[in-house]
C-alpha cells in the first residue's frame, strides 16, 4: 500500500521524512506571532497516527524533555505510521513558568474549545482539530504542580480496554483509573473515540532523570505495541504495572512545619505516621496518620503547610505487600536501561 504525503496547516510531508510545522494561535500584544509547534515524523510504510504532547500546563517541563529524548531515537528513522509530537503545547505558560495562559484560564479544562472563543478556547480547538483529531491515539505528559511531585504513572478511564492494554504496555510503576474532567483534554478525546493515556510524573518547572526515562521508555512500548516501531533494544517490563482504581489525599491536620518520614513509591497500612507538623516555637506537634492503606504517588515537597493542605496522596491498593518490591524492581530497571545518546544526563 502506497503511503500518501501527510497534510498539516500549510506543509506537505512526504513519505519517509519530518518536519516542524508551526500553526498560527494568535499575536500577542507587541505584535509577536504565537504558534503551535507540530514535529511530524511521517513514515515510509502504512500505520497508525499518533500524537504525543506535553506542557499544555505551562510549568510542567518534564514532558519536554521526554518529548525531546524521543525525538532524538533512531527508532523512528523506520517510523511505520505518522508521530505527530507537540514537546509545547502552552508556549505562553511556558514561557512565564506558569500553568496557565495569559488570562489565567487552565487549558486543560478549555477543551474542545472554540475558534472565535477566549485565548484558551482557540489554541484548544485548533489542538483539537489539527492534531487531536488526526490520531488514533494519544500520548499526554504532565507532572505535579510546583512544589509538588508524582510517582511516574499512567491514568485511564474507566470501562476502556484498550487504553489498558496500552497502558499495561507503557510499563509505568502505576495505573490509575480515573474518571475524566469537564473540559479535558482525555475526555475530548474519548467523545471522539481517541484514546489518550495521561503520564504523571516529577514536578512543575523541574526535570526528574527516572521520570524521563520511564516516560521515554513507556511511549516507545506503546509504539511497539502498535506495530509503529520494531521492539528491538526497547526494554521489556520485567514485572507488571500496579492497578488501582481510587486515591486520596492526606492532608494538613494542623498548620506548620512538616517533617516527612514517607516518600512517593512507598507502601504504608492504615495508622502509618506520615510525617509531622510543628508549630514553630516547637511547643506543638500533632503527626500526620494514614487513614487508609495504600501506595504513595505523589506528595509536597513544602514543608511549610496550612491546616487542610494536601500532604500525601495515597493509591488504595489490592495486592498489599507487594508494591514496594515492584516499585523497586521497575526503578533498577530503568537506572540499568541505556541512554539513547551520550548527552541525555540531565
Amino acid at each position: 500500500m502506497d503511503v500518501q504525503p501527510f497534510d498539516l496547516g500549510s506543509e506537505t510531508i512526504p513519505p519517509g521524512s519530518r518536519r516542524t510545522v508551526n500553526l498560527p494561535v494568535s499575536v500577542l500584544s507587541d505584535h509577536t506571532p504565537a504558534s503551535l509547534s507540530v514535529h511530524v515524523v511521517h513514515g515510509r510504510k502504512p500505520g497508525p497516527t499518533m500524537f504525543v504532547s506535553a506542557a499544555v500546563h505551562g510549568d510542567e517541563v518534564i514532558g519536554v524533555e521526554i518529548v525531546r529524548r524521543l525525538l532524538r531515537t533512531p527508532h523512528l528513522e523506520k517510523l511505520r505510521g505518522t508521530l505527530l509530537a507537540v514537546p509545547i503545547v502552552n508556549a505562553f505558560g511556558f514561557m512565564h513558568h506558569s500553568r496557565y495562559l495569559p488570562d489565567r484560564r487552565d487549558l486543560n479544562r478549555s477543551f474542545p474549545g472554540s475558534a472565535r472563543g477566549s485565548l484558551a478556547a482557540r489554541l484548544a480547538n485548533l489542538f483539537v482539530q489539527e492534531v487531536v483529531l488526526r490520531s488514533n491515539v494519544g500520548i499526554d505528559l504532565h507532572s505535579a504542580a510546583i512544589h509538588r511531585t508524582n510517582l511516574p504513572q499512567i491514568r485511564i478511564s474507566p470501562g476502556n480496554p484498550r487504553t489498558l492494554e496500552l497502558a499495561a504496555a507503557f510499563g509505568a510503576p502505576l495505573i490509575l483509573t480515573s474518571s475524566t474532567r469537564e473540559g479535558s483534554l482525555r475526555q475530548t478525546a474519548a467523545e471522539h473515540d481517541v484514546d489518550v493515556l495521561l503520564y504523571e510524573a516529577g514536578e512543575g518547572l523541574r526535570f526528574d532523570e527516572i521520570a524521563a526515562r520511564a516516560g521515554v521508555s513507556g511511549i516507545m512500548r506503546v509504539m511497539h505495541k502498535l506495530d509503529m516501531i520494531s521492539g528491538k533494544s526497547i526494554a521489556r517490563m520485567k514485572v507488571p504495572p500496579i492497578r488501582s482504581s481510587a486515591s486520596f489525599w492526606q492532608r494538613a491536620p494542623a498548620g506548620g512545619l512538616l517533617r516527612t518520614f514517607k516518600s512517593t513509591g512507598e507502601e504504608v497500612t492504615r495508622g502509618t505516621v506520615l510525617g509531622i507538623v510543628s508549630d514553630p516555637f516547637g511547643e506543638a506537634e500533632t503527626e500526620v496518620t494514614a487513614d487508609y492503606g495504600g501506595l504513595i504517588i505523589g506528595r509536597t515537597n513544602l514543608p511549610i503547610v496550612n491546616e487542610g493542605d494536601g500532604l500525601f496522596h495515597i493509591a488504595k491498593i489490592k495486592s498489599a505487600g507487594h508494591a514496594e518490591a515492584t516499585i523497586d524492581s521497575l526503578s533498577t530497571q530503568l537506572e540499568a536501561d541505556p541512554l539513547f545518546d551520550e548527552d541525555e544526563i540531565i
